[in-house]
């Protein structure tokens, strides 16, 4: 503002000023002729106009630059860029826009990290749905099928390695099971020591959770035998209706899955580790599921798991 209105002065303000006074002297001074006082207004207008140019395109310059630098950067914000950083260079308002652009952009990085942060340890979708609504405790009834993975013997195989080849060997292990999970749009619900629980249908919804539980279970056991050889897993997979929502205390919840889909697939996780194919899923996930998939399964043994009452049969993997 005061740089607008130095220009003002100095382009305006001083050439009124000495026409004023010009106007002054030739009424006092009478020996002045109407020519020398012509020549006097023209020769200050000129002044007026080439220093008035020469002012208002600096003032010009001066506004401009920093805003096409602004607009400059906020395209490549709006482009994804969050490395963007403007170089402050103005010392008035439109220096200060400068650093609250800054600013703003360092804001914008550090919600990203957190976004980030937070889809990794509780899932891209619950993520996205807790950004995208009120979270509050409580859930909702949802069709869901459930994969069970955990490895076999796996006591062994902590006790008889070093603790960071243990690490590294789990976390090769559960990139398979990250990696299939995703590709089928399920999400893992959480890692439990070394087993994972991974939930197709919620809290995004899937047509046929089935189908995307049971093709994610045969490329799992797949991928583990082929590169993670060290690890054999019992793979279990089951589908029903559980209640899928925030589970804790206004302080401190998570988004889970409870019902008996988790407790089925969860048996048959522990079943499926004494079978040659260590897969196994319920005759209903099976029943649920399209003509293309069941076409990779074959039904075997009816079955009581542990804590049911009811027989459940069983469907193994067709592939040799």
């Amino acid at each position: 503002m005061g740089r607008t209105m130095l220009v003002w002065l100095l382009g305006s303000g001083v050439p009124v000023l000495g026409i004023g006074v010009t106007a002054i002297f030739s009424l006092t001074l009478q020996h002045h002729t109407p020519r020398q006082f012509a020549i006097a207004v023209l020769s200050i207008a000129a002044a007026a106009l080439l220093f008035g140019f020469v002012l208002m395109w600096l003032q010009s310059w001066l506004t401009a630059t920093p805003v096409r630098v602004v607009r400059a950067a906020l395209h490549r914000v709006e482009e994804g860029d969050l490395t963007t950083n403007v170089v402050v260079f103005d010392g008035t308002e439109l220096g200060e826009l400068q650093r609250g652009f800054n600013n703003m952009v360092r804001g914008l990085r550090e919600r990203e990290r957190l976004r980030d942060l937070f889809g990794r340890h509780v899932g891209r979708e619950v993520a996205a749905a807790a950004e995208a609504q009120r979270t509050k405790l409580g859930g909702e009834e949802r069709h869901v099928a459930v994969l069970f993975v955990d490895i076999v013997g796996s006591t062994e195989l902590v006790t008889n390695r070093p603790a960071t080849e243990v690490v590294d060997l789990l976390n090769r292990f559960f990139a398979v099971i990250v990696e299939e999970v995703d590709r089928q749009h399920g999400f893992v619900n959480k890692f439990e020591g070394d087993g994972a629980l991974a939930v197709f249908g919620a809290p995004n919804h899937l047509d046929r959770p089935e189908d995307h539980a049971l093709e994610a279970a045969r490329a799992i056991a797949r991928r583990v035998q082929r590169e993670v050889p060290e690890c054999a897993a019992g793979i279990g997979v089951a589908a029903g209706q559980a209640v899928a929502g925030n589970v804790g205390a206004n302080e401190r919840f998570e988004y889970t899955v409870i019902g008996e889909p988790v407790n089925e697939a969860a048996r048959l996780c522990e079943l499926a580790k004494d079978t040659p194919h260590h897969l196994l899923a319920s005759c209903d996930a099976l029943e649920n599921a399209s003509e293309s998939e069941r076409a990779h399964w074959v039904l075997g043994d009816t079955v009581t798991l542990r804590g049911y009452r009811e027989p459940t049969r069983l469907a193994l993997p067709a592939e040799r």
